[in-house]
């Protein structure tokens, strides 16, 4: 039935051996070495599907949109006024020095939204430079992040820290959006609305320049390390992921939250000025 040659070159072309469809009783079901014959050169990955369907083949934009890998700590609680600035699991933010901080936890990099918080806050910095201290965390790669600033024009004096395993999102309450948070009819329109998407032009330059290996050194935000051991069971998250959460956060010089605010929907932009005016600035 599929003896003829042009059905074994269309068999090949499609990735099949010219036998795969032959079950004819001579066959034998085995192979020698006990494998079970079909696809030609098919890699089995650890969970059990082939190679060609593993999420890793998918292009970074398009795996932003599935579910992460958990964070390593369970996501508490939202702080809220009041309430002692959380701390993370490996300390790497800090309050209570005397001097007032404003920390957004930005959605994803490349996301329109998150652009406008961004900038907002980098002025506000810009502004406020030696009185207070305001900070952007990233759970994209480092490498993203800096691409991602790069064209945004730089972060001057926004500090910017990296939380790829999502552990500092976690600690300050913040998740995965569930699908009205990423659906809602709002949420659809402003982002038809929106110009600034960059997903897809960082991911690219991350292609081209090969730094699509997801790097982060915990307690340090300048330097690359070791991918955290579980970033290579689940979808990529090196431009970041689709349905985590923002955030933004206003804590006084004695280390306790004044301002909060978790978003509601994938569109919401961080109010960087009533986080501010909650500071006395």
């Amino acid at each position: 039935m599929f003896s003829s040659l042009t059905t074994k070159l269309a068999m090949r072309k499609v990735g099949l051996s010219s036998d795969a469809l032959d079950f004819s009783s001579s066959k034998s079901n085995k192979s020698n070495d006990g494998s079970v014959p079909g696809l030609d050169d098919l890699e089995e990955s650890n969970s059990g599907w082939p190679a060609w369907m593993n999420t890793k083949k998918l292009p970074l934009t398009a795996q932003a949109w599935l579910s992460p890998v958990p964070p390593p700590v369970p996501v508490a609680e939202c702080p809220k006024p009041g309430d002692l600035a959380p701390l993370d699991r490996d300390r790497r933010l800090t309050f209570g020095g005397g001097k007032p901080v404003i920390v957004l936890f930005l959605r994803c990099v490349g996301c329109a939204f998150a652009r406008k918080s961004f900038l907002a806050l980098r002025d506000l910095a810009i502004k406020n430079q030696g009185k207070l201290t305001c900070i952007a965390v990233s759970h994209s790669s480092r490498e993203a992040t800096r691409k991602w600033v790069d064209i945004l024009g730089g972060a001057w004096t926004l500090e910017i820290v990296i939380d790829e395993d999502r552990s500092i999102y976690a600690a300050w309450g913040l998740g995965l959006g569930n699908v009205w948070y990423m659906f809602n009819p709002t949420t659809q329109i402003q982002g038809w609305k929106e110009k600034g998407w960059l997903g897809i032009k960082v991911a690219n330059s991350l292609q081209r320049t090969g730094s699509i290996k997801q790097a982060t050194a915990p307690g340090d935000a300048a330097s690359a390390g070791a991918a955290p051991e579980s970033a290579s069971e689940g979808p990529s998250t090196v431009i970041g992921n689709k349905w985590q959460q923002a955030g933004l956060f206003a804590v006084d010089g004695r280390g306790t939250v004044v301002w909060a605010a978790k978003a509601l929907r994938a569109d919401d932009v961080m109010d960087s000025n009533a986080a501010a005016a909650a500071l006395g600035f």
